[in-house]
């Protein structure tokens, strides 16, 4: 936007009253929006694990996670909630809840106790006998998204929901300044970047605040099917920014062990 030569003149309106400058601040607050956007603000994660002895359990998660869990977090003012399960046969499922305060994500859990309608609506999860558990083992994993990525992106997948991968990797460091290595790896060595370059239809990208296995950074990309998952690696693989990238030594040794967890999202999921 060019800015008329009148109102260049800085000193005309200096020497003029109040309501010269207030006009001049409410004419200009659109080209300065423009010139300077402000930045998204940074989620924070909790991601639930669920470890299910059988289908009985899982169907039981299930029922709760769509009829009282989801429900209440909607409206409690989180955001789409993803929700994913291995593909192998392995019965454990996923939960991820995004949020931009730190506080309300945390603090969710005792509210939901005292919520009427989630009381009602979970009631089988939130009363159930000792001896007949809802899960086997839970964990919650609380995640600060990358400074490159500040929140989480709906994956632009067309192709039908049964075949799409949802990938989620975990990366541990052998120590804390080595971990840190890692995750500046991601953001100002644009490792990030060199994803999103070659489409890998990222989720999130985030380091691990509290959580079973430290120091930690996790992240989630998707793919149409297992096939393009493949190929999307092995086009990584080939990259010639990332094998520049990866033969700096500067970035060496700085991931102690790695998970990779191949997922579908349920049907209910909002991701």
């Amino acid at each position: 936007m060019k800015i008329p030569q009148a109102l260049r003149n800085t000193r005309y309106f200096l020497n003029g009253n109040n309501f010269n400058v207030l006009c001049l601040f409410f004419f200009l607050l659109p080209w300065m929006t423009q010139a300077h956007p402000v930045p998204p603000k940074k989620e924070f994660y909790s991601l639930l694990v669920y470890h299910l002895k059988d289908k009985g359990q899982e169907a039981r998660l299930d029922t709760y996670c769509q009829q009282a869990l989801i429900p209440f977090l909607h409206k409690q003012g989180f955001g789409k909630i993803g929700v994913f399960k291995p593909v192998t046969n392995d019965t454990t499922l996923y939960i991820l809840i995004p949020s931009t305060n730190l506080e309300k994500l945390l603090k969710w859990p005792e509210n939901a106790l005292k919520d009427a309608a989630y009381l009602q609506n979970g009631k089988d999860y939130v009363e159930t006998a000792w001896d007949q558990p809802v899960y086997s083992r839970m964990e919650t994993i609380v995640l600060e998204a990358f400074p490159e990525m500040p929140q989480l992106s709906a994956p632009e997948l067309k192709g039908p929901d049964t075949a799409r991968i949802y990938e989620l990797r975990s990366y541990e460091g052998p120590t804390e300044r080595l971990y840190q290595n890692k995750v500046e790896m991601f953001n100002k060595g644009n490792e990030v970047g060199i994803f999103k370059r070659l489409g890998f239809n990222a989720v999130f990208y985030a380091s691990v605040l509290s959580g079973s296995k430290m120091p930690n950074l996790m992240y989630m990309t998707s793919f149409e099917s297992r096939a393009e998952r493949e190929a999307h690696w092995k086009a990584f693989g080939a990259d010639a920014e990332w094998k520049k990238l990866i033969g700096d030594t500067y970035y060496a040794h700085n991931v102690s062990h790695q998970d990779i967890i191949l997922c579908h999202a349920t049907p209910y999921s909002e991701y």
